[in-house]
């Protein structure tokens, strides 16, 4: 829903601060001046952290009485006025309820809200804790002062109610109020508009004050994208000689549009922030506005658990959708379902079996979520189900439900689901949870496996079903043992093997028509496919607006969306048209370009414009849009369209979160100008054989097993695009299949609503029945009624209004769409299936006898010659892509790279197969991640500390050595990073660097051969070879290399066991006594005690261990290490602005050719005069 209701201490902010700073009109400014005066803004609210209710009952005491007193100190009006004090939390007629105090001083108004803080309170049923509390001046008046002024939102624009008589007992505002209604495409309402419509009953002396006030509080009202904005009452004290008329507004109650925060975000931000309030506070984090993010608390009664905003939470920061309301937390059923409108269909099927009061939550996710982020979402609900300490003596069920996804990744959001099941395997199988999977969609087949999987090896019932099932036929299967028995869907269904995509790339046991489409690979010569420009007659010839869709049809897409061209032009192919539906795609934020698309097996190109002019100019027979703009940018980008309405005739908004005021001048330009608008917030529409918008109908497999791919009899029109793909499937299991469905959106202002559309197909001679799919909230479904009586529609009607279950539930549920909320009982499901009913539209029991329905009117139809039963074409053969088959398991190939330490592929990244959230949650350190991605395991923790403390001991040795040398001096020839590193790196080897694998090798091979330390001293003096690891220029036995000591102390005290540095520390003992330098040294010590580290660790066998010391893993050490050294000479260098480093001469031996051998060689003259 994007109409929050926000506090009224927030409202009246908003008011306060942006009364008389929004513009207004110079048509609507009175000829008299402005009136109205901004009264002092005096507002302090508490807001009492009742969680403390459940400690000893002094701290909360203690805590309400703090704050109090801090108010005291921020609000010193406080202590001189009358005050008012009331509740903030959303709650209706508070004065009747006996929540209002009133002219009061601040010590009755502290002992007032002590007694209330915290306190259960019942108003109009609803039971809740009073935790936020209004104080404001008590404003003294007689109640003829006391007026009344509501303006709301309609999809026809906005309308101003105001009356005479406000206050506590206004009564029936609509039946009572004068009403000046602002169409959307009027222009501001002018002072003798106002005057002569809404105070014809008020004192001509307050005219004045009233006009200019009502003036701004329109203009703020549609600044600040308000949805709804009642004050009552409404004062305006009588003018005297010495001041004007005063107005003031002391009750508040408002909505704003929650879509719109990217549009008036800054402005609710700026007017609530502390300087502009008067408050001087400490300075808090960074926000994104100038202020604090506007607050929406949940109705009064329905405060937000603490797993339900952290799913809100979740859903902010994901484009994807994220559900979940707690019904019942000790109910024992439970829904984890994909899609807005699925969600509703469940939760009204679990109703209709009388059980409401068993259903613990409402939910939904689409939008495709990510694995991990669906993962969380399953955990959350998986952790409120399994919960409490007493088990449900019947057991528990949590139903896996969805619709056919149009693009989510079934398979993928599944996985996270699989993980959460399986992290709470134990409580699942304490509480006696069943569960039951209905899903389709994209790569549903590998979905539905991973849950059978899980069901063999869970402990756990799980009953897992496809399309083939009707969407909620698992419902009464969970919670009655059996199904409906009115499922007709499969019936039709042929055999296969399941996979229908198998199917199509291997072929099942229909024999192939010899006209189908081939589906070999062309010759290589002739892959790409070159298109004619179409012949423009049919442009010229003008657009029918009862079928905007045909198989002529030609269309821009507005944004980079490759995947949904591709499901465009894939249709096109298994349809037989000539020519893409898709002519171009306008990118304004990328250079003029083409794109490479396949066309069946062969590729094709189509042209990319940055901008909608060159593309109309370039194809003037295209006749239809399909905006990917995000809400942000769709409606300028809609607009622009618009300007080339005489051509574009057909537009598809299918950004979700359009503004509410946006999307009304949309529509509105739209009826102005003749253009059909689907959207907002819609998947788009579909009509089989000729055309497809975007991502409608999903995946290939879908669209086949549908029979999209030709036309059948059957027209609808659905809100939810989930819900219009199921539509698709019922309807072609139950009748010979869609002629056109179309999915309006969920939105609460869709560019065209169900009569634009029924009306269509009314007029359309191909379609024989109509289907209309409903939903809470909205009247749009009465102008159908209306049509069918008057007889404007007469072709057969079967529709279903789906929320039927809001009236079981004791508080305010938001469905998934934006419109699913009923604003008054005309508006909810109930009523409209009964209006549906009485207007002669036929209307099943519940939804999940729609089938059945669809059936037996089909049947009728054919009986009387309506319909004309058509054989069934060959089932249309078209490639898939080969990553998609790849995912499908269906193909294979040899990989080109091995790689067994990480995995990228999923949602989270995975070190040796532990994921990097828990890499952190672990806090393993570097050390442990290079276990992780060296050695493939986790070592000790012993172990990653050592490795850690050789980085640190092998990080630099000073700027003299060969590599920071050779970094210096490419750092100061002004190369970058990257070059002057290479440049250090490229001098490790034998002599630099290289001894930590040849002491390793040397000391543990002489010690594996049994060798004594003298035997090994002398067996290397008489190979003249050196003993690597020993010596150091510098220190020695009496000077010890601290290093050195640092790490054999660490090993003493941690390793198991450490005999080959025993070994080494007595080979020390017999080269010391020769010569004091001839030390073990930090090399050495590093390769032998990583040796012992590898050998007795208990991590490795002794074969993993031998190679790893062969294939240089402890050289790697000391390259890991010693990069970090030459990255700070680098930067040194370039912090200090080092020149080009040239060698000074003096420190070179310049020798003549010959000399550096000790010999002279003869000059060319000497040897000329001994020839002579």
């Amino acid at each position: 829903m994007s109409a929050k209701a926000v506090r009224e201490y927030d409202g009246k902010l908003l008011l306060a601060h942006w009364l008389l700073r929004t513009p207004i009109p110079a048509t609507s400014v009175s000829t008299t001046g402005s009136k109205f005066v901004q009264p002092a803004t005096r507002l302090a609210h508490v807001k009492i952290d009742t969680t403390l209710l459940n400690t000893e009952p002094t701290v909360f005491g203690q805590h309400v009485q703090t704050l109090l007193d801090h108010l005291e100190q921020t609000h010193p009006w406080l202590l001189t006025s009358k005050l008012v004090a009331k509740p903030d939390q959303l709650i209706k007629r508070r004065g009747k309820s006996g929540l209002l105090l009133l002219n009061a001083d601040w010590a009755q108004v502290r002992t007032w809200i002590a007694a209330h803080a915290g306190k259960d309170v019942v108003v109009d049923s609803v039971a809740g804790v009073l935790k936020t509390f209004l104080v404001e001046p008590f404003i003294p008046h007689p109640a003829n002062t006391e007026y009344y002024i509501c303006i709301n939102s309609d999809r026809d624009g906005d309308n101003i109610l105001f009356t005479h008589e406000g206050g506590i007992e206004v009564g029936d505002v609509d039946a009572k109020a004068l009403k000046l209604q602002v169409k959307v495409t009027d222009t501001f309402p002018t002072p003798t508009a106002i005057q002569s419509t809404l105070l014809t009953h008020v004192p001509a002396v307050k005219h004045d004050v009233l006009i200019d006030f009502i003036t701004r509080l329109y203009a703020v009202y549609i600044d600040l994208h308000f949805t709804y904005l009642e004050i009552n009452p409404l004062v305006v004290l009588d003018p005297t000689p010495e001041h004007p008329a005063q107005v003031y507004y002391l009750d508040l109650a408002a909505k704003v549009d929650q879509t719109a925060e990217f549009e008036a975000g800054p402005k609710w931000a700026f007017a609530r922030a502390p300087q502009n309030i008067g408050l001087v506070t400490a300075v808090s984090s960074q926000g994104v506005d100038a202020g604090p993010p506007l607050d929406f608390p949940a109705p009064f009664g329905r405060e937000l658990t603490k797993e339900e905003a952290y799913v809100q939470e979740l859903d902010s920061k994901t484009g994807a959708s994220l559900k979940l309301t707690i019904l019942n937390k000790d109910g024992r059923i439970w829904t984890m379902v994909a899609g807005g409108g699925a969600s509703v269909v469940y939760s009204d099927a679990i109703a209709a079996l009388g059980q409401a009061n068993e259903l613990a939550n409402y939910g939904e996710y689409s939008g495709a979520p990510t694995e991990t982020q669906t993962y969380e979402y399953a955990k959350t609900i998986l952790d409120l189900m399994t919960r409490s300490s007493v088990v449900h003596p019947l057991g528990k069920v949590l139903i896996i439900g969805g619709g056919i996804a149009n693009f989510t990744n079934v398979a993928s959001t599944f996985k996270g689901i699989v993980r959460a099941l399986t992290e709470f395997k134990q409580p699942l199988i304490s509480h006696k949870v069943r569960i039951f999977v209905r899903r389709g969609g994209p790569n549903y087949q590998e979905g539905l496996r991973s849950m059978r999987q899980l069901g063999e090896t869970l402990g756990v019932e799980i009953q897992v079903f496809g399309p083939e099932t009707h969407i909620t036929e698992i419902v009464p299967l969970a919670l009655t043992g059996k199904t409906s028995g009115l499922d007709q869907t499969g019936a039709a269904t042929p055999l296969s093997s399941g996979n229908l995509l198998q199917d199509q790339l291997l072929g099942n046991n229909t024999p192939l028509n010899p006209g189908s489409r081939a589906s070999s690979p062309p010759p290589l010569e002739d892959r790409m496919t070159y298109f004619q420009e179409q012949n423009t007659d049919a442009a010229e010839s003008g657009h029918d607006e009862n079928t905007p869709f045909t198989a002529h049809t030609r269309s821009f897409i507005y944004g980079m969306q490759p995947r949904a061209v591709q499901g465009m032009l894939d249709f096109d192919f298994i349809c037989k048209r000539e020519v893409p539906s898709v002519a171009a795609m306008v990118y304004p934020f990328g250079g003029a370009h083409v794109q490479k698309f396949y066309w069946g097996t062969k590729e094709t190109l189509l042209p990319v414009f940055t901008s909608l002019d060159e593309a109309i100019a370039k194809f003037p027979e295209v006749d239809t849009v399909v905006n990917f703009a995000s809400c942000r940018s769709v409606y300028d980008s809609t607009r622009e369209i618009f300007k080339h309405s005489k051509q574009i005739r057909t537009i598809s908004i299918i950004a979700e979160g359009v503004p509410e005021r946006r999307a009304r001048q949309i529509l509105w330009e739209a009826r102005e100008r003749n253009v059909l608008v689907i959207g907002p917030a819609t998947v788009g529409g579909i009509k089989p054989g000729c055309f497809k918008i975007g991502n409608t109908g999903g995946m290939m497999d879908n669209i086949v097993s549908s029979k999209l791919y030709r036309p059948g009899s059957v027209a609808y029109v659905s809100k939810s695009g989930g819900m219009s793909n199921e539509l698709n499937n019922i309807i072609s299991r139950t009748t010979d299949g869609v002629y056109e469905g179309v999915a309006i959106g969920g939105d609460r202002y869709p560019g065209s609503t169900f009569i634009d559309h029924m009306l269509r197909y009314e007029k359309d001679p191909g379609c024989k029945m109509l289907v209309l799919l409903g939903e809470v909230g909205g009247v749009e479904e009465y102008r159908v009624c209306e049509a069918i009586k008057n007889g404007t529609i007469r072709k057969p009607v079967i529709a279903w209004c789906i929320g039927t279950c809001a009236k079981m539930f004791a508080t305010e549920v938001q469905f998934g769409h934006a419109g699913a909320l009923a604003q008054s009982d005309l508006e909810t499901a109930d009523a409209k299936n009964r209006a549906l009913r009485a207007a002669g539209v036929i209307v099943p029991e519940t939804f999940e006898k729609l089938p059945l329905i669809l059936s037996q009117t089909y049947q009728q139809l054919v009986k009387k010659g309506v319909i004309t039963v058509r054989s069934e074409p060959e089932t249309p053969k078209i490639p898939i892509d080969y990553s998609w088959a790849q995912e499908l398991g269906l193909v294979r190939k040899p990989a080109s790279f091995v790689s067994t330490i990480c995995d990228d592929r999923g949602q989270e990244l995975l070190y040796a197969g532990m994921r990097i959230s828990d890499v952190f949650k672990e806090d393993i350190g570097i050390g442990g991640v290079l276990s992780l991605l060296w050695f493939k395991r986790r070592l000790p923790d012993y172990a990653c500390k050592f490795i850690e403390m050789v980085l640190m001991l092998t990080a630099d040795h000073g700027p003299a050595v060969s590599g920071a040398h050779n970094t210096i001096v490419t750092a100061r020839a002004g190369k970058d990073l990257v070059s002057s590193l290479c440049a250090g790196l490229l001098t490790i080897g034998d002599r630099f660097g290289g001894a930590l694998d040849g002491a390793a090798e040397q000391f543990s091979s002489a010690y594996d051969k049994s060798l004594s330390p003298r035997e090994f001293v002398s067996s290397m003096r008489k190979q003249n070879k050196l003993i690597l690891g020993i010596g150091h220029k510098i220190k020695s036995r009496t000077n010890p290399d601290l290093r050195v000591e640092i790490i054999k102390d660490y090993a003493k005290a941690h390793f198991p066991a450490t005999p080959v540095l025993d070994y080494a520390l007595a080979v020390e003992t017999i080269t010391t006594s020769k010569k004091d330098n001839l030390i073990l040294n930090v090399d050495g010590a590093i390769g032998i005690l990583f040796v012992d580290l590898l050998r007795n660790s208990g991590a490795f066998t002794r074969e993993e261990a031998e190679e790893y010391i062969k294939i240089g893993t402890l050289n790697g050490l000391f390259v890991l290490g010693r990069t970090i050294g030459f990255i700070g000479h680098f930067l040194d260098q370039k912090r200090l602005k080092q020149g080009l480093y040239r060698h000074p001469w003096d420190d070179i031996s310049y020798l003549s050719p010959g000399n550096e051998l000790g010999r002279t060689v003869a000059s060319l003259d000497s040897i000329n005069k001994k020839a002579a």
